[in-house]
């Protein structure tokens, strides 16, 4: 459960103060592999960014609107279950395609199209696998319309081939403007047909046949960005190179898959549909958030450490810098977000979701865990250490299985509460591995750690005086709750720089990069 991931002056080819942070300083220069030019790292940030949030806002008014209007608990429950199960298996979709292609050193016309076919053929041997497993799974839970859904999702891989390659390229190149088109268009596909069909009364299934919309748009838009047509000339030693990559991180995928897509089954199983749904809520609000404010640019964090990495330069800096990114914002959103938790699922769902208000606020404060660790699986994969990551990783995923089946046997709270357990557990699983591997500073970390924990405490003075002394969770209106979060954002911005936080450098620097364009149409303007 890695979070998902801004940028002074300095570059990657400088070396930055160790107790700097933040991907927010990483400005190197890469040439694509086409060779049409050169792409900063800064400005494919802001373009990730922009996707990031693109998508954010429309998933979640969508997930907003269907909630409240049109789908029960029980409904999104059916089909969380149906996607949980169906993703265990979808490890197989891209198959390391992505990696094998970033890390080609020439990603030539000839291994795209060992990769578009492979791509191809895996997509029907996932569709055959979610259609084999559709009907036992709906006899598991005595719900025989996930046989449907199921069929619905499988449908959908179906199609996925065609954006996995061209999206690929894209990300090679840094060519995130591209990316965004790609995923923006997807995800308006995604929620336009999910609207439609379940206001139109299609239950569950509005949201298997929104999948398919999604997956239509986006292949359309990638191919037409970077056409891969379909070949049969293939070379089998050629094939047999980049399966054998896929299969080599096939299993840590698959561990992978079973620990994050295991909480829905195991809850749907143990406390019913409408628990899952309540659940699959929880999460999704304090994921969606997680990544609304630290995740934007993850998808630069591979390249970027590949490149620091054949520089031969120190990593354990750059990784410090990583980690307070994420401290400083994501710590500080977490903890706001599980003292308001009551009123922000009363405010965006309603009455008929409030028993998932204490679920979103373990499972937020879970976050802050799984977060003081980034890139616990891209480094060691960047970093050559494959079979030990699959070691870990199977530990991992049976903590996680395990304290949730001992959370959910209790009751669907204990289920939320045991995300905790397990990121503690998480956390002191990986943390000395990592530093072996990266070779950060534990001082470092430390300062970083306590100055992400006085900035998150000092950043929901307000909101808990709001809930406690001045309103109570359920009477906060929305104006009540629009005041506090801006009073709450005022005190973070106060405790960076007041516990002078190792971030505030990057913030400031990705502030004024954003501005600055503003600044010089001004000039223009006045010149």
């Amino acid at each position: 459960m890695d979070g998902a991931p801004p940028p002074p002056e300095n570059s990657l080819a400088e070396s930055p103060p160790a107790k700097t942070t933040g991907t927010a300083s990483m400005e190197a220069k890469s040439t694509d592999d086409s060779g049409r030019g050169h792409a900063s790292v800064k400005s494919a940030a802001l373009w990730a960014a922009g996707s990031q949030y693109s998508q954010f806002v429309l998933q979640f008014v969508t997930s907003v609107i269907i909630s409240r209007f049109f789908l029960k608990p029980e409904e999104i429950g059916l089909f969380s279950v149906a996607l949980a199960a169906a993703m265990i298996l979808s490890i197989i979709q891209d198959f390391g395609l992505t990696r094998y292609l970033g890390r080609h050193p020439t990603a030539d016309e000839e291994t795209v199209r060992h990769c578009t076919v492979i791509a191809v053929a895996f997509s029907f041997v996932l569709a055959a696998l979610i259609m084999a497993v559709a009907w036992p799974v709906a006899l598991f839970y005595s719900e025989p319309r996930l046989f449907g859904i199921l069929g619905l999702i499988a449908a959908s891989y179906l199609i996925n081939p065609w954006s996995i390659v061209p999206v690929a390229l894209l990300s090679r190149r840094l060519d995130f403007r591209g990316t965004f088109l790609v995923n923006s268009s997807g995800a308006l596909a995604n929620s336009s047909c999910a609207l439609t069909l379940a206001a139109l009364g299609f239950s569950a299934e509005s949201l298997a046949w929104a999948m398919i919309a999604q997956a239509a748009t986006r292949a359309a838009i990638a191919q037409w960005l970077h056409p891969t047509p379909l070949s049969l000339r293939i070379q089998l030693d050629r094939t047999r190179e980049i399966v054998g990559f896929g299969s080599s991180s096939a299993l840590l995928y698959l561990s992978g898959g079973i620990g994050m897509r295991t909480p829905d089954l195991i809850v749907g199983r143990l406390q019913g549909m409408n628990a899952a749904g309540l659940y699959s809520r929880g999460v999704a609000l304090a994921s969606q958030l997680h990544y609304l404010v630290a995740g934007a640019v993850g998808a630069i964090y591979y390249p970027t450490f590949a490149r620091l990495r054949d520089e031969h330069k120190d990593l354990g800096p750059y990784y410090e810098r990583v980690v307070a990114a994420h401290g400083v914002i994501v710590w500080p959103a977490m903890a706001l977000l599980a003292v308001l938790s009551e009123p922000v699922i009363l405010l965006l769902y309603g009455p008929g979701w409030a028993e998932a208000a204490p679920l979103l606020a373990f499972v937020a404060l879970a976050e802050c865990c799984f977060v003081a660790l980034p890139l616990h699986m891209d480094l060691p994969i960047l970093l050559g250490q494959l079979k030990k990551l699959l070691y870990f990783n199977l530990a991992d995923t049976a903590l996680s299985v395990t304290t949730l089946i001992a959370g959910a046997t209790i009751g669907i709270e204990a289920a939320a509460a045991s995300r905790i357990v397990y990121g503690v557990g998480w956390f002191c699983l990986y943390a000395f591995w990592m530093r072996d591997l990266v070779g950060f500073s534990w001082r470092t970390m430390l300062r970083i750690y306590s100055a992400s924990l006085g900035v998150a405490l000092i950043t929901i003075l307000p909101a808990l005086y709001a809930v406690m002394m001045w309103r109570s969770p359920a009477t906060l209106g929305f104006i009540d709750f629009v005041l506090t979060a801006a009073v709450s954002g005022m005190a973070w911005l106060g405790a960076v720089f007041l516990l002078r936080h190792p971030a505030r450098e990057d913030l400031v620097g990705m502030a004024l990069h954003v501005l600055r364009p503003v600044r010089e149409r001004l000039k223009l303007h006045f010149a």
